[in-house]
């Protein structure tokens, strides 16, 4: 592969692929184009009851790009991990072009949570997420996709389809099916930066008065 600059990393995902490294100390990165691909339907999102009283509940603050180089490293503080250093310095340059965004979950002043993603068009490609408190990673969840709603996006991708994903409300569909709403996202334009709700107890509202 030839060195990877910002500007070849959002021609990769403009063409349907994304990069990733066998684990954090292998120098050598490559690009992966699943036969069959994650994605979020942005109407779609299964706000369980447990999770609609948590998120009434819970004392978690949501902002957004404020911590970005913490998230992707609260992303990377695990045993087996694709993001290696290389992808990491990408991601921050991309961040700092505005193709690159994190939501942060904050306990106080304490950093428990977040996911980070790439956005082209109207499409956002979640990268990674992580969590250090329960239910963290799915509030985190709901609120990116009220802001993902909210913000004009139609594209979702997670890349691959896990458990915890699907049981949220994530699909997986073919290689073929992905690039056509790749294709379709990518001739209009979003905004990752539109105004949101703020905090978990208005996005469960909204999203509770719209199921």
């Amino acid at each position: 592969m030839p060195d990877l600059t910002p500007e070849l990393l959002l021609h990769g995902y403009s063409i349907g692929i994304f990069p990733m490294a066998e684990h954090r100390d292998d120098p050598e990165i490559f690009w992966v184009d699943p036969r069959r691909r994650g994605v979020f339907p942005l109407d779609g999102f299964h706000i369980s009851r447990s999770l609609a009283r948590a998120m009434r509940r819970t004392r978690f603050t949501i902002t957004t790009n404020t911590a970005f180089n913490d998230v992707v490293a609260g992303c990377a503080d695990r045993a087996d991990t694709w993001i290696n250093a290389e992808i990491f310095g990408l991601y921050a340059q991309l961040h700092r072009l505005g193709h690159a965004h994190a939501l942060e979950v904050w306990e106080d002043d304490m950093l428990v949570g977040g996911v980070y993603g790439v956005t082209l068009g109207r499409a956002f490609f979640g990268e990674s997420m992580f969590s250090r408190r329960d239910n963290a990673s799915k509030i985190a969840l709901a609120c990116l996709v009220d802001r993902l709603n909210r913000g004009g996006f139609t594209l979702f991708d997670t890349q691959f389809l896990t458990p915890h994903l699907a049981s949220l409300g994530a699909q997986e569909i073919t290689r073929a099916a992905y690039h056509a709403r790749l294709e379709m996202a990518l001739m209009k334009t979003a905004d990752f930066t539109a105004p949101a709700a703020a905090n978990p107890q208005d996005v469960v509202q909204r999203m509770t008065q719209m199921s």
